[in-house]
């Protein structure tokens, strides 16, 4: 017997998808591992404040916190963080890990099985907001864990120095400095932790300079490692300012992995220790070494990615010689990859993509993985039998899963014929249905980064305006990663006109074809997302309202000292050099252009935020106010970027939801209503 489903207007659906639901499932477990037979990782609790819960899986497939509140597991090296923790068993006894504690960013040790708490192995800083660090390698032989020191020399955002350093297990360096080893030198802005070769005798990282990000240009440094002092012989051996290196790792056979993009896509290649015999030229170029490509012929996906936290996996070697891969197009799969044969056997399940974060037990490949119906979980691959399945961090449908979107990937044409690709979220809701004739609603997503991409996979946030007949299309706009290099670079010196442009194609395509509403069309975003968004609003006249969320409003600004190090210079690839096109940068500012706004906005900002400090959304405001421009600004005590506790998460979900039904002329009550001033 057919359902019967009542007829309502688009926006106007009841869902059990709220938004408290929708919080309480927001981020995803990361950085993967094993601790002897354990797997590990962390994982979000926004109901705890939106700390970082370290979570183990014991052999009897229990899971268990391996911290308690308010322990907050979560680095903040370069802001955006990396791989914070690193644990071992030591012989003949329980678990060893090492970890940073985020509101101190100091790094601890504890035995998890033993009857103390943990203890601290650096000390505090009173400048910068502490030493910091990230990427950790526990040695027990040397009695030291191996990591990424951040540390600031002055007041300044900029006034950073980064090595990698050797740390005392004993905590001697707790209360003095200098018992912290360096084992490199600061000639890099930047680095990674190091991977230690099978023989112990060297050690490999990558390293990259303003006003180059590490997807413009990384390069694989080398060096011998000595018994007590920092390394030696160190020299630049793959890379180049217009190669990106995103991972470098050791082969179980001594020879160096790396995913590179010369070709112009990220492949995994190989080069043979005994080749680099020659010495760097005078100016510090890498040798020029023949390297081998390990992935198959005639392959154009990506088997790597943008590097926005410090140690990131894209690849994992195993001891039979076999690689654990992610690679793909757009989705991403895992694979293994006999590097001898180049042949690729992908891991069969319904999975669209996976975080890179990898870790290997004996012949297990463990990941996190997500799915257009499961959020992200921990995966493992038994490469004996070829069979995957969830371990940790199971999914488990909160509301029938019928509310859930029906997602489609798809590709639409842009200015001058270029190709945009786009996941497109219709409403969807399984007791209701709209009255014949009516078009629905859609917010048009713009992702973060903006080198980054939005993966196909649910999203509770997405199901929370879908459940209720909103839809929603994420566009990965040009400049977005996933389909090479060259569709990366679009967005060079372009930053505000390919991204606005390719969102823009995507919204007027929806509604051409009878898709969208054309009347009923909003822009949001987060982040670099904000930024489109925003200058979507001063530019465009395709929609009837948008949300910003911590956003980059004032070029000027955030070029000249109002952000972090790590991105301080990526606008002079994103814009253009600030010295030859100063203008530019207050052309395409939305801080400028407030007086081209005439729709409605809605404004969301952490206090605590640097990367996108709440100064700009100030400016912005003091700009806006008497234009008689609809808006509302909600600022978040104890947020930074990016929005982690579930009382935040909840007022904003709520706010977003009550700007589009007063724009779009929907009667909800079931919402704190948004109140907006002109």
């Amino acid at each position: 017997m057919p359902i019967t489903r009542s007829v309502d207007a688009y926006g106007t659906w009841p869902s059990p998808i709220d938004a408290t639901l929708a919080a309480s499932h927001d981020g995803r477990p990361e950085y993967v591992g094993t601790v002897g037979d354990e797997v590990w990782w962390t994982e979000p609790r926004p109901a705890e404040e939106g700390r970082r819960a370290l979570v183990r899986r014991r052999a009897d497939g229990r899971e268990e916190s391996v911290l308690p509140a308010p322990w907050n597991v979560r680095s903040r090296v370069i802001e955006y963080g990396g791989l914070p923790w690193a644990g071992v068993t030591r012989p003949g006894g329980g678990p060893l890990v090492v970890f940073v504690h985020f509101p101190d960013q100091r790094l601890y040790a504890y035995e998890p099985d033993g009857a103390g708490g943990p203890w601290p192995l650096t000390p505090v800083s009173a400048t910068g907001g502490g030493r910091r660090w990230a990427d950790p390698r526990l040695l027990l032989d040397r009695g030291e864990v191996w990591c990424v020191l951040e540390e600031f020399t002055g007041e300044g955002p900029t006034d950073v120095r980064r090595v990698i350093a050797a740390v005392p297990l004993d905590g001697s360096a707790a209360e003095d400095r200098s018992a912290v080893r360096e084992l490199s030198d600061d000639r890099h802005r930047f680095l990674t932790g190091p991977r230690l070769s099978p023989d112990g005798r060297h050690a490999a990282w990558l390293a990259w300079d303003h006003p180059r990000m590490p997807w413009d240009g990384t390069v694989v440094m080398l060096g011998e490692v000595t018994e007590t002092g920092p390394f030696t012989e160190v020299r630049p051996v793959v890379g180049d300012t217009d190669e990106s290196v995103a991972q470098v790792d050791w082969a179980p056979d001594g020879s160096l992995l790396f995913v590179s993009d010369v070709s112009g896509w990220w492949e995994l290649q190989r080069i043979r220790l005994d080749a680099l015999g020659q010495r760097p030229g005078p100016d510090g170029a890498p040798d020029v070494i023949p390297s081998t490509s390990l992935c198959p012929p005639g392959r154009r996906e990506e088997f790597g990615g943008p590097l926005w936290k410090i140690g990131l996996q894209w690849f994992h070697p195993m001891e039979n010689g076999l690689i654990a891969v992610l690679h793909g197009t757009g989705t991403t799969a895992l694979g293994i990859l006999d590097p001898a044969t180049g042949e690729l056997v992908d891991a069969v399940g319904p999975w669209t993509a996976w975080a890179p974060t990898l870790a290997v037990q004996g012949d297990r490949v463990l990941g996190v993985a997500a799915s257009p119906r499961s959020a992200y979980e921990i995966v493992e691959l038994d490469t004996a039998t070829g069979r995957a399945r969830v371990i940790g961090a199971e999914h488990r449908d909160a509301v029938d899963a019928a509310y859930y979107p029906e997602p489609q990937a798809r590709t639409f044409t842009g200015p001058g014929g270029r190709e945009i690709h786009a996941h497109v979220y219709p409403p969807h809701h399984p007791g209701h249905r709209a009255p014949d004739g009516e078009l629905p609603p859609y917010v048009i997503w713009a992702h973060g980064g903006p080198t980054s991409q939005v993966p196909l996979v649910l999203d509770l946030e997405i199901a929370y305006f879908t459940s209720r007949g909103i839809g929603v299309a994420e566009v990965n706009y040009g400049g977005s990663t996933g389909y090479g290099r060259a569709y990366r670079e679009r967005l060079r010196e372009q930053w505000g006109v390919v991204d606005v442009e390719d969102c823009a194609a995507v919204a007027e395509a929806l509604a051409a074809e009878g898709t969208a509403d054309r009347a009923r069309l909003a822009v949001r975003g987060g982040s670099a997302g904000g930024w489109t968004a925003a200058a979507s609003l001063t530019t465009t006249d395709v929609y009837a309202c948008g949300t910003i969320i911590y956003p980059i409003l004032d070029l000027l600004g955030w070029a000249t000292d109002e952000t972090h190090d790590f991105e301080s210079q990526y606008l002079e690839s994103l814009i253009g050099p600030l010295a030859e096109v100063p203008d530019r940068y207050r052309e395409r500012s939305p801080l400028y252009n407030v007086d081209r706004i005439t729709a409605p906005f809605l404004l969301l900002q952490g206090l605590d935020d640097v990367i996108c400090p709440p100064a700009q959304c100030e400016r912005f405001l003091d700009r806006t106010a008497g234009r008689g421009i609809p808006h509302a600004y909600i600022a978040f005590e104890g947020e930074g970027h990016g929005f982690r506790r579930a009382d935040t998460m909840i007022r904003a979900l709520e706010a977003e939801l009550s700007l589009y039904a007063r724009t779009f002329g929907i009667d909800r009550t079931d919402i704190p209503r948004l109140e907006l001033m002109k």
